[in-house]
């Protein structure tokens, strides 16, 4: 149960933005998609933030309407953490439980390739769970 395994069935892709945008722009992206962050790359693909609804939140809580004009490299969250394929889904609950995120963007070669919510671990998880009470299941009606 690994990352590259939640990736191959919900795809790569990723929504991202610029770190010279403005904030006001960044939000009509987060509620177009209905989506909890936007990863803020640069022209190459290399992770340069995060921009969640939390700092959303906080920005506005502290500036108000003013906020909405900055670059969003002023209110996105810089030091991401990330995963990579290789990692299990134990390991990035882990990660996401003790940074208190909802957000890890994947990344390979140095590049942004994907990114993994806690919905997709979540999701995972479930059906893990469900395949592995079926096959108890069937071992206990063999047997």
């Amino acid at each position: 149960m690994t990352v590259k395994s939640i990736l191959e069935a919900k795809g790569h892709d990723v929504f991202t933005y610029g770190p010279n945008e403005k904030l006001a722009d960044a939000i009509k992206l987060l509620a177009e998609h209905r989506i909890g962050a936007l990863v803020i790359t640069n022209g190459d693909r290399k992770i340069v933030g995060i921009l969640s609804e939390r700092d959303v939140v906080r920005v506005l809580a502290d500036q108000g309407a003013a906020a909405l004009e900055q670059p969003v490299r002023a209110v996105m969250t810089p030091k991401v953490n990330i995963c990579n394929e290789s990692h299990t889904v134990n390991e990035i609950m882990e990660i996401m439980t003790n940074g208190r995120f909802r957000h890890l963007p994947v990344e390979k070669d140095g590049r942004l390739d994907g990114i993994v919510s806690i919905g997709d671990v979540v999701k995972r998880r479930i059906e893990d769970v469900e395949r592995e009470a079926e096959e108890i299941r069937a071992y206990i009606a063999t047997a």
